[in-house]
């Protein structure tokens, strides 16, 4: 028995001087690793830090690449799908120099917004470009369009989001709206549950002309439909988020008045496209913008 603690005991004691030594040299590597930073730092002028984040040439060429990854093939062909999770604050608008030619630098993509008459899909656009900057849209019969460029990293991507009408003339603009688009918004009145009904149709319609495009379904109106009763937002919910499982789509509440996941949503694509770390918490409160992926 004595013989028996005492090998516990300097087991023990064996243990407890190996996790010692861990614990030091973990401290020491941290410390190596900080200096050599510092030396990088001072041999090239910026931080170690800055300097894997600023590849502008690399990044612009992963955007084209991505981009052109994203473009559609004729219907039949099967949806390219990505998986990951996403965090931080990965775009600001435009802050690259245009008085030089950085052509090689931008990245033109384009978004398509889909949906019934009345939801709210111009004025999300027009939250998202900014007042200032929607009378530089187009606006045809049955399509609006308007852009906006964010600087990524270094690299600039110009986003072009085309926006079709839900009146009569709209449904025409389909092709010329999701041909080569990398995202497509399928957009509802989370305060009309016709609306939701019609979202099956806009994405039937869209993927005859574009397979290859992200889908992400929008729930507008947000501020209006946390004035209904709790068991009518509830069923609400349920439904568009088996309508966005029918559509495999992430979901967003959102609402342009107070600029509720307006931004976030484009956040999303952009890491989506790019495989930007950004993290993206499910939120599946009732009367809470409910985010669901």
């Amino acid at each position: 028995m004595t013989k028996h603690l005492l090998l516990c005991y300097r087991r023990t004691v064996h243990l407890n001087m190996k996790r010692k030594i861990l614990c030091k040299f973990t401290i020491l590597q941290k410390y190596f690793n900080s200096f050599w930073n510092q030396i990088l730092a001072c041999w090239i002028g910026k931080s170690i830090n800055y300097r894997q984040l600023s590849h502008n040439q690399s990044f612009a060429a992963a955007a084209v690449a991505a981009a052109a990854a994203r473009m559609p093939s004729p219907p039949g062909v099967a949806e390219m799908a990505s998986e990951g999770g996403f965090s931080g604050n990965l775009a600001s608008t435009c802050c690259c120099d245009h008085s030089k030619d950085s052509s090689e630098n931008v990245v033109a993509l384009k978004i398509s917004l889909l949906g019934d008459n009345q939801i709210g899909k111009t004025s999300f656009l027009t939250k998202y470009v900014g007042k200032e900057k929607v009378d530089e849209g187009l606006s045809t019969k049955g399509l609006n369009q308007m852009d906006k460029t964010l600087c990524v990293r270094g690299t600039r991507i110009s986003y072009s989001m085309w926006e079709v009408k839900g009146d009569v003339s709209g449904p025409t603009q389909i092709p010329m709206a999701c041909t080569d688009s990398v995202a497509m918004f399928f957009m509802f009145d989370l305060t009309s549950r016709c609306t939701l009904s019609s979202v099956l149709s806009w994405h039937q319609q869209a993927r005859q002309w574009n397979q290859t495009a992200i889908p992400v379904m929008i729930g507008t109106k947000f501020d209006d439909f946390v004035k209904l009763p709790l068991d009518l937002q509830w069923t609400i919910a349920s439904q568009a988020r088996a309508y966005a499982k029918a559509l495999n789509a992430p979901l967003f509440f959102s609402s342009a008045t107070y600029n509720i996941n307006v931004n976030k949503i484009f956040k999303f694509i952009t890491a989506k496209l790019f495989n930007l770390p950004w993290t993206l918490e499910r939120n599946l409160t009732i009367g809470e913008p409910i985010i669901d992926f």
